[in-house]
């Protein structure tokens, strides 16, 4: 195959009959965050809320969140694709359909919806497709895959205004995050969770638009 075929493999969803199969049983990964000890897959109180954020890497995008006040724990891994349990490497294909993402886990009477969507609009670029700055593939576009309705319109009318916000300041380019009832998630290996708090000096490839999200 030649790297021009293998790039574009990369920057365009795969067809259905090309996922890769996966399996049937979760891949090992961690059982507790690292920098908070609170279990990473349940159960949470009662009364915490989910969304999955994908802002291109998930290593950096992870740090900005367990720093949020009102945050319960927070989780790296896969989302938005048809490849059950898919390993990393599996998802570096981009035949997995899957992008990276956030999973973040909050108490909504400590910090709300708004200001989690307040971050991911500013602390990335939405505007950039299949990438996120020099990371390129599926599984670096943006993504908010939500828990319910009032959610997902939330998400939207937040959308709107950026773009809004966008063109005011003389970036005209489309927002092209996806927006969605959430699916499966799929928990990435124990290595990549908190993965900048057990690596400090590790990558994060992370740049915003420098224009506001005003919520």
């Amino acid at each position: 195959m030649l790297f021009s075929e293998l790039f574009n493999k990369k920057i365009e969803m795969p067809a259905p009959g090309s996922v890769l199969p996966g399996r049937d049983t979760p891949i090992p990964t961690a059982d507790t965050h690292f920098v908070n000890g609170k279990p990473l897959h349940g159960p949470y109180p009662e009364g915490m809320k989910s969304v999955l954020l994908g802002m291109g890497c998930f290593w950096g995008a992870e740090r900005l969140f367990w720093k949020i006040p009102g945050i319960y724990v927070t989780a790296v891994g896969f989302a938005g694709g048809s490849t059950p349990n898919p390993t990393y490497r599996e998802t570096t294909t981009g035949l997995t359909g899957h992008t990276e993402v956030v999973r973040v886990v909050y108490d909504p009477a400590k910090v709300s919806f708004a200001r989690l969507l307040k971050t991911f609009f500013e602390e990335h670029d939405p505007t950039q497709g299949m990438r996120q700055g020099n990371d390129v593939g599926t599984t670096y576009r943006s993504a908010i895959y939500v828990e319910n309705e009032a959610d997902l319109a939330e998400a939207k009318a937040v959308r709107a205004a950026y773009q809004a916000a966008l063109d005011e300041a003389g970036r005209p380019a489309r927002i092209t995050t996806e927006i969605a009832m959430a699916g499966p998630f799929f928990f990435a290996e124990e290595e990549h969770q908190q993965y900048l708090a057990k690596n400090p000096g590790g990558y994060c490839g992370l740049r915003g638009t420098g224009v506001s999200c005003a919520v």
